[in-house]
């Protein structure tokens, strides 16, 4: 296994706040992992007291992904993966999804967390026939993320885009699917874009305990409706489901035999021609 390279952003020496709680800490902790705080679970706690369909979303999202990157490898033939918004390493990450089908596979990550940059190097590693790399930066800068991506990335090939529940960080719509078009208009012919995030008008009980979460002062996530996620695939072609509810996009059987058919979670795959 080889090491990754970091590229080192505007958020490289922030310090992690142990005292508030941080959403890509209480995602990890409602996936089972240990790189949290009590303030995270304290506050992942308090979540699930209103809505303990939580943590079945958080699952459901991370084996929608798992499904997608075996599809975009073993069917689709991409070798290359940028994945933004990746949030703490747990178990299937992108790269070792892909690596384990397609050892050659060379995958970037984005994020601008620096407890997510702390753990880069240690737990994102390469096998020595693909390559891994780290950009410590924010999807509202998607020139400096291309620019950097393009270190590790051949442009001039397919890529698979990854924004796995990251949109819904960006709490102006219009911006949302400006970044993302930005993102998308950069990649060649035959790339790929996924997509994850939370959907409202699914589960009430979500809505509501999303919003009261928003209006707790924590870094809010916007929950949108179906078709304001099935328009970031704009200009694109759909991949069989379609948008869907994540549990429902390409369900493996036995794995996925006992997962909700609804769910306040819509994801999907979409080729650009």
């Amino acid at each position: 296994m080889s090491d990754p390279s970091t590229t080192p952003g505007h958020t490289a020496q922030q310090k992690i706040d142990t005292s508030v709680p941080h959403s890509a800490r209480i995602w990890n902790y409602w996936l089972g992992g240990k790189d949290n705080y009590p303030v995270d679970e304290q506050a992942g706690d308090a979540y699930t007291a209103v809505f303990p369909g939580i943590v079945t979303i958080a699952r459901s999202s991370r084996a929608f992904l798992r499904r997608n990157i075996t599809h975009l490898v073993a069917e689709a033939g991409i070798r290359q993966f940028l994945d933004i918004g990746t949030g703490l390493p747990t178990a299937d990450n992108t790269h070792e999804v892909a690596q384990r089908i397609a050892p050659e596979s060379r995958i970037v990550y984005v994020d601008n967390d620096p407890m997510v940059l702390a753990h880069a190097r240690a737990l994102l590693y390469s096998t020595p026939e693909g390559a891994t790399a780290y950009i410590d930066s924010d999807v509202l800068d998607p020139d400096t993320v291309l620019e950097a991506a393009a270190r590790t990335l051949d442009f001039d090939r397919p890529i698979a885009l990854i924004l796995s529940n990251i949109l819904g960080h960006i709490p102006d719509y219009d911006q949302a699917r400006s970044v993302a078009a930005r993102l998308v208009d950069a990649l060649p012919s035959g790339s790929y874009l996924s997509i994850n995030d939370g959907s409202r008008g699914i589960d009430p009980e979500f809505d509501r305990a999303q919003d009261g979460y928003n209006e707790s002062g924590a870094a809010p996530y916007v929950l949108r409706t179906v078709d304001q996620i099935t328009a970031f695939f704009d200009g694109l072609e759909l991949v069989e489901p379609g948008v869907v509810p994540v549990t429902q996009w390409r369900p493996e059987e036995g794995a996925d035999a006992h997962a909700p058919e609804l769910i306040g979670e819509h994801g999907g795959l979409a080729r650009k021609p």
